[in-house]
Parts: C-alpha cells; sequence; structure tokens
C-alpha cells in the first residue's frame, strides 16, 4: 500500500507544539505521509517565541526537490517562511510539482506572528504571505492575520473577496473571536458554509498548524474540499477537547487523535 505524500514547508519547534513538529503529528493521524522542507529553526517554549533562524533558501528548495524527484507528492501545507528569499524558493518548488500534478492542492496557514505577537519572520511577514498566496488553493488566516492581508478590513465577507481575488478557497477561523463559539467561515468562488464549534477553555499550542495540516492530508487522500474542511475542524476540536499540559501556559493538542478513534 503506498500512502499518499504531503509536503510540508514550516520551522521547527523545540518544544514540539507547533510547527514541523505538529504538521508531521497531525498529517499522519489523517492517514497521509508527512515529507517536511525546513524553513527556519526557532527558539521557543509552548509560549513564547525569542529568536527565528531562517534556512537558506537554497537548502529549503535542495530539501524539496531531493523528494520531489524521488516521491508523488499529493499535496503541500506551508507554514511559517522566514523570510522573502524562502518565498521564492516554495513558489520554485511548487512550480516544479504542478508540472507533474497541475491541480496540486497547497493549503497554506499565513503564520504572522505567535499568539502572543512574537515574530515569525526575519522580514515583513505579510509581503512574505501575499507572494504565495496566488499558489495556493486554500487559506487559512485567523481573524487578525485575514485583517492583516486585507489592510485592516474587519468584515469577513469583504476579507473574503479580496482573498479570492488571489486564492480559491479561503477559511477564516474564528479562535480569537468573543462568546461561546468559535465560528470558522470558508467561502470560495462558487459556495460558502459556516462550523460553529464550542469554545475551548484556556490556550493551544500549535492549533493551527494542526488544522492546516489536517485538510491538507484529507485534500491529499482525494477528498473534496468541503469534506476536508469539515473533517480537518472536527478532528482539530477533538485534538484540542484532549490537550494536555507539559508545563504552565499554552497546553498540546492531542494529535494522536484520529477519524476513527474519536469518543
Amino acid at each position: 500500500m503506498i500512502r499518499p505524500s504531503v509536503l510540508v514547508f514550516a520551522g521547527s519547534d523545540p518544544s514540539g507544539g507547533a510547527g514541523i513538529q505538529a504538521d508531521v503529528q497531525a498529517t499522519a493521524a489523517l492517514g497521509a505521509h508527512p515529507l517536511t522542507s525546513i524553513t527556519a529553526l526557532t527558539v521557543q517554549d509552548n509560549d513564547r517565541v525569542y529568536r527565528i533562524h531562517p534556512t537558506p533558501a537554497d537548502l529549503v528548495l535542495q530539501q524539496a526537490k531531493a523528494l520531489i524527484d524521488k516521491m508523488d507528492i499529493a499535496a503541500v501545507k506551508i507554514g511559517i517562511v522566514g523570510n522573502g528569499a524562502n518565498a521564492e524558493a516554495i513558489a520554485e518548488a511548487i512550480g516544479l510539482l504542478r508540472q507533474r500534478r497541475p491541480n496540486l492542492h497547497v493549503v497554506l496557514d499565513p503564520v504572522l506572528a505567535s499568539g502572543h505577537g512574537d515574530r515569525l519572520s526575519a522580514d515583513d511577514p505579510r509581503e512574505t504571505i501575499l507572494r504565495l498566496l496566488p499558489l495556493a488553493t486554500l487559506v487559512t488566516p485567523n481573524l487578525p492575520e485575514a485583517a492583516a492581508l486585507c489592510d485592516g478590513e474587519q468584515r469577513a465577507e469583504s476579507q473574503a473577496g479580496l482573498l479570492l481575488e488571489h486564492c480559491r478557497n479561503v477559511l477564516i477561523k474564528g479562535g480569537h473571536g468573543e462568546g461561546p463559539d468559535v465560528v470558522n467561515r470558508w467561502f470560495s468562488r462558487s459556495d460558502q458554509r459556516t462550523w460553529t464549534w464550542p469554545r475551548l477553555d484556556g490556550g493551544y499550542h500549535g492549533s493551527g498548524c494542526t488544522l492546516a495540516s489536517a485538510i491538507a492530508a484529507l485534500l491529499a487522500r482525494g477528498m473534496p474540499m468541503r469534506d476536508a474542511l469539515d473533517q480537518g475542524q472536527s478532528y482539530c476540536q477533538h485534538a484540542l477537547a484532549s490537550a494536555y499540559a507539559i508545563a504552565d501556559g499554552q497546553r498540546m493538542p492531542d494529535r494522536g487523535i484520529t477519524l476513527e478513534n474519536r469518543t
């Protein structure tokens, strides 16, 4: 049996809660195989990011090309990019992949800062994301990220309209909102849907990475976009509900939860 593979571009988190470490766990839990190109080394714990060291762009591309040359890659997930040069390297890798698979799904998690607002790029992260946005088939901003990418626009419908000029699908996540429920809204050029999830107490390290990688894995397995969004969110919600602590502060989602063993 051959599993579909997801190529992940993201930074390494030594706490094991976000970045490449979270992507690998979530991708595997949803039935795909994670391949990785590390874009940055970070100095962080489960709450704060203290330093970020982008990987040289030629090494980002070399990591990817070694995999592209041998393996059939069914989807791509992009997290922390590190800097503009790395965005160009990722764009080149996606170009190579689309020569073989024109309809390749690319899930872009537009990480602009940590949950505490710590910087996650050596240069302007917004410009880096905007460079990659036209290559994505799905972008998954939270509320602050959507506003930043849309020049401060606060209305979800208007944000979606602006982002859909560049990307075919937009999932605006409501985790940074208020009230008893988290409202996530999907917009495409032909469809839209809203999901409502109970808001869980506390903070969680790597929740955005978990969701984006789960969706990428399901798309790699051939699931339609609407279903991948639905099942990916369900998986993420259960992973957060089962989260555990390793220290004070944000808890770690239990990414060992699968679609088959949820209770």
